[in-house]
């Protein structure tokens, strides 16, 4: 099992890497598929604000496990 600071790490990437993507698509930018087909921008702008809504969703648990202490109370 992984340790909640790597997990954290990974989710705070992961995330920073979707919101980069949102900006290029703000930006015009547009996708293919491996066979040409152009990817609908709107639909892949509004799975990565989902994605996005998510991983802050899990990052603020991610902490708040990481700020609660988990030893018997003295």
């Amino acid at each position: 099992m992984s340790s909640p600071d790597t997990e954290l790490d990974r989710f705070k990437a992961a995330r920073v890497t979707a919101i980069h993507r949102l900006d290029l698509i703000a930006q015009g930018a547009q996708i293919r598929y491996d066979d040409g087909t152009p990817v609908d921008m709107a639909s892949e702008k509004t799975r990565l604000e989902e994605v996005v809504a998510d991983m802050d969703r899990r990052i603020a648990r991610l902490e708040l496990a990481a700020a609660t202490p988990t030893g018997p109370l003295n």
